[in-house]
Order: C-alpha cells, then sequence, then structure tokens
C-alpha cells in the first residue's frame, strides 16, 4: 500500500505499519469531530444557533465533498461518480439524518408551552421562558423563519439544476450559472450574520480565530484521508466494496459527520442547528460541487438523476410543510422519511 502514500499523514501513518482503510476511516472522523467540536465552541464567540448552521457547518461537514470533487478533476475521474455522490450526500441529509434525530427526540424548533416553561431549576429562568411561551417565542419565530428559506433555497438550487440538465448535462455555462447562485445566496447569509451580529453588538472574538485556524489545519488532514480512501476504493475491483460503487461509497462516508452532527444537536435538542446543519449542508453539493466540476468536465443527467432531484424536493416541501403548520418535524413523519430514503437506496443499487 506504499504507493498510497504521498502526504504527510500517509508517510506517518505507514511508518507506524497502520496504513490501513479503517485506521484513515477513523483519522477522517476524528478531524470532522475535532472541527465540530471546535465549531460548538463558536457560539460562544459571535455566532448564534441558525448562522453556526448556515454558514460555518455547512462548509465543514460538506468539506469531503468539496475534497472529492477536486480530487476527482486532479484524476480526470468519472462524472457519474460526481454527481451520484452529491445525490446520496443530499437525500441522506434531507431523509435519513433529519428522520432519525426526529424519531428519537422529535425536531421542534417552535418547543410546546411544557417545554418553553421547563426552564431550568431556581426562579432565574422563569422570565425568558415566560418570553417564550406563546407562539413559540421570538427566537423560535426567527429560525423557523430562517429555515423556511433556506429550504426554499434548496427547492430553488435543486429545480435549477433540473432545469439546466434537461438538455441531458451540465456544461460548462451551467456550471457558472449554479457557483454564482451559490455565491449569491453566500453573500446574503454573510450580511444576515453581520447584521444580527450589529444589532446585538455581537463581535468575533480572538478565540474564533484560533477556532477557524483549527478547522484549517484539521481540513488539511482531512483531505489527506479522503485522497488515501479514494485511491484505496479505487484499486479495488472486485465486491460491493469497490471503484464500481465509488459515488455511494464516497457519499455515505462524506456525510459520517453530518450524522454525527444530527444526532449530537438532536441530543441536545437544537433543532435549529440539526435543520440549518444538514440542509445547508446539502448547499455545498448541490449547487456548488456540481458547478465546480461542470466548469471542467460536463455532467450527465442520466439514470437515477431525475427520480433523486423528485426525492430532494418532496423532502424540502414536506419540511418546509411541517414547520409551518407544526413548528417542526414530529417523530412519525421522521419514520416516514427513513422509508423513503430506504426506497432510495434499494431504487438506486438494488432495482
Amino acid at each position: 500500500m506504499s504507493a498510497l502514500a504521498g502526504g504527510v499523514l500517509p508517510q506517518l501513518l505507514e511508518s507506524l505499519a497502520l496504513s490501513d482503510p479503517w485506521t484513515y476511516l477513523a483519522v477522517f472522523l476524528g478531524v470532522s469531530l475535532l472541527m465540530l467540536w471546535r465549531l460548538e465552541a463558536m457560539l460562544d464567540h459571535g455566532l448564534e444557533g441558525t448562522a453556526l448552521g448556515t454558514l460555518l457547518m455547512p462548509y465543514c461537514s460538506g468539506l469531503g465533498n468539496l475534497i472529492f470533487v477536486g480530487i476527482m478533476i486532479r484524476r480526470n475521474g468519472a462524472p457519474g461518480e460526481v454527481l451520484t455522490n452529491c445525490l446520496v450526500n443530499n437525500v441522506t441529509n434531507l431523509t435519513l439524518l433529519l428522520g432519525v434525530p426526529a424519531v428519537f427526540w422529535g425536531l421542534a424548533v417552535l418547543p410546546g408551552k411544557t417545554k418553553a416553561a421547563a426552564g431550568g431549576k431556581g426562579k432565574k429562568p422563569a422570565k425568558p421562558a415566560k418570553a417564550a411561551k406563546g407562539a413559540g417565542g421570538l427566537e423560535g419565530q426567527l429560525n423557523r423563519l430562517s429555515l423556511l428559506l433556506t429550504l426554499t433555497a434548496v427547492l430553488f438550487f435543486t429545480g435549477t439544476v433540473w432545469a439546466l440538465g434537461g438538455d441531458g448535462k451540465l456544461d460548462r455555462t451551467d456550471g457558472l450559472v449554479l457557483i454564482g447562485l451559490f455565491l449569491f445566496w453566500q453573500c446574503f447569509q454573510v450580511f444576515d450574520v453581520m447584521k444580527h451580529n450589529l444589532r446585538q453588538k455581537v463581535s468575533f472574538g480572538w478565540m474564533f480565530y484560533v477556532d477557524a485556524l483549527v478547522v484549517m489545519v484539521s481540513a488539511y488532514f482531512m483531505y489527506e484521508t479522503i485522497d488515501w480512501l479514494v485511491n484505496w476504493l479505487s484499486a479495488q475491483k472486485h465486491g460491493f466494496v469497490s471503484a464500481a460503487n465509488l459515488g455511494w461509497l464516497t457519499g455515505w462516508l462524506m456525510v459520517l459527520p453530518n450524522a454525527v452532527l444530527a444526532l449530537y444537536w438532536g441530543w441536545k435538542r437544537r433543532a435549529d442547528v440539526v435543520y440549518t446543519s444538514q440542509v445547508g449542508d446539502g448547499h455545498i453539493c448541490i449547487p456548488l460541487c456540481l458547478g465546480l466540476y461542470a466548469l471542467v468536465k460536463p455532467l450527465p443527467m442520466a439514470g437515477f438523476t431525475t427520480t433523486s432531484l423528485a426525492l430532494l424536493i418532496g423532502a424540502a416541501v414536506l419540511h418546509g410543510a411541517f414547520l409551518l403548520i407544526n413548528g417542526g418535524l414530529p417523530r412519525w413523519a421522521g419514520g416516514v422519511l427513513i422509508a423513503a430514503y430506504g426506497w432510495f437506496v434499494y431504487a438506486g443499487l438494488l432495482s
């Protein structure tokens, strides 16, 4: 396996006789969790929950997909594998990784009166809890509006990809359009966070930039682990875990950090961060990853693509409807999404 070693991390692991897929998978998860740990710390350094999920977490949880696109461009990889990677990532985010936390804890962006009243021990939390009553509280209402806007962006981005791919492919011009849409959306989000911080008189402390440095170092090691794993998978010629299923396998690999995010923030009852981290991560794949690859080589829009895009649109509409009606995703709806994901995997791999 020495031929796969090229960077600092591969050489170190090979010298320790630890150059195997399980080690690299463990390192990938380790650096991903490190990034997420420092992201949580940023909640105290100038970012409120929805902004954290919309701006920073998607880049970190979706960084693996961006790295995968870069690797496939460098190696002149198959366009179909890039498309599959992105579709698997987005469908998993909007169905399985939102459905599971909903089944276990419910995803209540607008907490009920009982939950709002349970402000903690003592009398100090009574005033904030009272303010949270009625319509789920101002913060919950603002988070719901932000999530509805983000889901609207999912519909817009996915529909744009569907429309641009109507001729059977995404070419260079289509890629420029998708990247332009993504950049416009990110500019909108940045100004929204700056407006929020100005109103709340919040500034980024020096630890914010230390955390950003830790995230960048983690990103480098993530690149080396993904590069090695893609090399290793490409060398496998037989069985399910092989080059034949590169798009599916790397798509599942990239959503592992998202799964940790969903379970952790769901356990902490932060439905706003669960939602925005998963929905916002989808923006990295559609439209950014697809747009970047289309600049270099046309992406064929064939096979299971149309069905996947339809499922994405349906899931986004479902989430938006429950946010409007219930203020969150009920447990039974989470079960429906998990079942929809099971059908997606069956139809894509076994049918």
